[in-house]
């Protein structure tokens, strides 16, 4: 296939996945071969993080390029409002074919399974469950089609929806397609709060190589870790498939091809569930992309936030990229361009609290606001410092440093950069509490302390 017309587009997004299943970050199981050689052939997005550790509106970011205080759906059960522009309108006007396959978390509750047509962010081939780990399970994969019929797929769910990704591709390969694929795996089974792994694909990695957090702090790990790998080796073979399946029909260059997640998985050891925190365990996802614009690009440079993934899409396929997106493409940094503006990223968190932190390549500093409904409020009336992490000392995050006199400097020039984020992002200033107590707010938000 040449590359005259517009590139197809593929995201391939796997849920509650964590950065350190891939020896590229220290993992000895070889559980992402695909993965790598996938990073190896293209672009390494090494330093990927998401904008909010939750699925819902870690969803509703990548849909609409826009942080979960300005799209609205701040928390799950919050649908993602049908005036917003989405990934699929954009491509659709530039005539592309768009399809949306798997677990969408972006309507309201009436229904786990089928979703109403003016709910599907603009996708025309339709093929997904509302809460696909409520419709579905390991071995009993049910979506629903565009008439909201339930349709049960054969075989684990993660090769069943591949199945269904390979036809959609080989239907549209004489078109420009933007097809989003987003399996459930290796999130939990909620029912059971267990990780199924396909048959015989859990024994291999029990009691095996353990992350450090984990190997501190154990949560859940000893007993699910083993589950959540084997679902992680089976996403990776997927990956492959579709990549052969790509390459079969002579379409692999003039396909770009996007591996993310929604969040990553601390197994329950910084909160009562498996995300919804600032922590790397929680934020930090694999990302990688592979296809026209990325070829021999290798680890890109600087930190890369979910939001920014939307403008790179649409960039990459040559499409103009809305001033109303808040990220900013990649694909100058794929070219080899430098661009200083990628030095930190900003997340914000709900649910579990009202939250929001920065993260540089050294430094980790969050806030909370603790008198804000985690349920309701979107955002705080005061905050006060809640975590604050040096990454190269301390990368598993074992050492809060929150209210430690030797480091107020670094804290005081955290906390500036973390205010500005907050207002790009469109919020209020807000009034930051020290972990002390002192409350001497000055009139832009900051915290007296050194130097200011």
């Amino acid at each position: 296939m040449s590359g005259s017309r517009n590139p197809n587009v593929v995201v391939f997004f796997t849920d509650q996945q964590r950065w350190d299943c891939s020896s590229l970050h220290g993992n000895p199981l070889g559980l992402m071969p695909q993965f790598e050689r996938m990073a190896s052939e293209g672009a390494h997005v090494a330093r990927s993080f998401t904008c909010q550790p939750l699925c819902g509106p870690a969803r509703a970011c990548l849909q609409t390029g826009l942080y979960a205080s300005s799209h609205g759906s701040f928390r799950n059960n919050i649908p993602l409002a049908p005036h917003w522009m989405t990934l699929a309108h954009y491509f659709r006007q530039a005539g592309y074919e768009t399809g949306y396959i798997g677990k969408w978390h972006l309507a309201d509750d009436r229904s786990h399974g089928p979703v109403r047509p003016e709910q599907r962010g603009g996708y025309e081939y339709w093929l997904a469950s509302n809460l696909l780990e409520f419709t579905s399970d390991a071995y009993d994969c049910v979506l629903h089609d565009h008439d909201g019929r339930p349709i049960k797929l054969p075989g684990y769910r993660v090769d069943a929806m591949t199945d269904a990704a390979i036809r959609f591709i080989d239907r549209h390969q004489s078109q420009p397609f933007f097809l989003f694929i987003s399996y459930l795996e290796p999130h939990h089974q909620n029912q059971r709060d267990d990780y199924p792994a396909p048959d015989g694909c859990k024994v291999p990695w029990v009691n095996r190589w353990i992350p450090g957090d984990l190997a501190a702090l154990r949560g859940t790990s000893e007993r699910d870790l083993a589950g959540y790998f084997g679902m992680v080796k089976r996403l990776d073979d997927a990956l492959g498939r579709l990549r052969d399946a790509i390459k079969s029909l002579s379409l692999e260059e003039n396909t770009v091809v996007l591996f993310t997640s929604d969040h990553g998985c601390h197994f329950k050891t910084r909160n009562g569930e498996y995300k919804r925190s600032c922590h790397e365990s929680s934020i930090r996802v694999p990302t990688a992309l592979a296809g026209p614009g990325f070829h021999g690009a290798g680890e890109i440079p600087g930190l890369v936030s979910l939001i920014d993934l939307p403008p790179t899409l649409l960039d990459a396929a040559g499409l103009p990229v809305p001033t109303v997106m808040q990220g900013r493409s990649i694909v100058p940094l794929a070219r080899g361009e430098k661009c200083g503006e990628f030095k930190d990223v900003f997340v914000q968190i709900s649910e579990s609290e009202v939250g929001r932190a920065i993260r540089t390549r050294r430094w980790k500093y969050g806030i909370c606001a603790p008198q804000a409904n985690s349920w309701t409020d979107a955002t705080g009336a005061f905050w006060e410092e809640e975590h604050f992490y040096d990454l190269y000392e301390d990368p598993h995050e074992l050492t809060n440093l929150v209210g430690n006199p030797a480091y107020q400097k670094v804290a005081y020039g955290l906390r500036k950069r973390l205010i500005q984020r907050m207002q790009d992002a469109g919020e209020e200033v807000p009034e930051i509490r020290l972990c002390s107590g002192r409350a001497e707010v000055s009139a832009n938000g900051l915290l007296a302390g050194p130097g200011g």
